[in-house]
């Protein structure tokens, strides 16, 4: 995969952050809701050219967290920033144009007899389903191009609802980058894939790590086996505290893991991926 998939669409001037290297800066975050604590003292950096993978069991956080990187959750407690901006005192709606989302929330909102270009391209206005938005031929070259470069190009004429779920994952993903996005958000992107499915989704993310102008990444996922190559570090949460964090190959152990999941856990590395089975 190469830079173009990333450029293509123009980027607004991103005001000063605090850091300009950071992406993410989340310091003692903490978000309840109805009394319950989701998520509690999370610190935690990105930087511009990281590839974060976030682990953890069912009700870990992850997706609260995510949620909070998009600019669609105030913390309860700590100071959070995203691209610069101060979550709470800034307009997110225009702060949300700035990052790429892909998560099954959103994928149930997709129209199933949506064409598939139109899914893509209607990331441009932040709306889902057609209707009287204006797009120009960029617009549509861009979300074809898009298409192409995830393996999907031949689907750009179909029905969004007659596809495999594969298929649908690969779509979502390019709605995701159709803004060019400074930070690509992905919860769970190869949850409900086939074997086949799972592989070739993770060879597509790791051609997408390893491209220098891609933006930020943060992936969450519950499996290491679907870490992409070229992923950078790793934040292991359970019940919504920071287990680890830090250099992929430094905290993806056995140790760690086991802390994350609550059971013994031997983690082998083959090359740049990764396996874990119970002790």
């Amino acid at each position: 995969m190469t830079g173009d998939l990333i450029s293509g669409a123009p980027r607004a001037a991103a005001p000063s952050p605090v850091d300009a290297d950071l992406v993410v800066s989340l310091d003692g975050v903490g978000v309840r809701r109805s009394g319950t604590a989701l998520l509690h003292d999370v610190d935690w950096r990105v930087e511009l050219d990281e590839r974060w993978v976030v682990l953890g069991p069912n009700g870990a956080g992850k997706t609260t967290l995510l949620n909070l990187a998009a600019g669609r959750l105030h913390p309860t407690t700590g100071v959070a920033h995203v691209l610069g901006e101060r979550i709470g005192r800034t307009d997110v709606n225009e702060l949300r144009t700035r990052i790429g989302l892909s998560t099954a929330a959103l994928a149930e909102r997709l129209p199933a007899e949506e064409k598939v270009t139109d899914v893509v391209v209607t990331a441009a206005w932040a709306v889902v389903g057609r209707w009287r938005e204006s797009y120009d031929r960029g617009d549509e070259s861009r979300a074809r191009a898009l298409l192409s470069q995830l393996g999907v190009g031949h689907l750009a004429d179909r029905t969004y609802g007659t596809l495999s779920e594969g298929e649908r994952k690969r779509v979502q993903i390019a709605r995701a980058l159709m803004t060019d996005p400074e930070l690509l958000l992905l919860d769970e992107p190869a949850a409900g894939l086939d074997l086949g499915g799972r592989e070739d989704l993770v060879a597509r993310l790791a051609e997408l790590a390893y491209d220098p102008d891609a933006p930020a990444l943060v992936l969450v996922t519950h499996h290491v086996e679907e870490i992409p190559p070229g992923f950078t570090h790793a934040l292991l949460l359970r019940d919504g505290g920071v287990v680890a964090q830090g250099l992929l190959a430094e905290t993806l152990t056995g140790d760690n893991l086991a802390k994350t999941f609550g059971l013994p856990l031997v983690v082998e590395r083959h090359g740049e991926r990764y396996t874990a089975r119970a002790a």
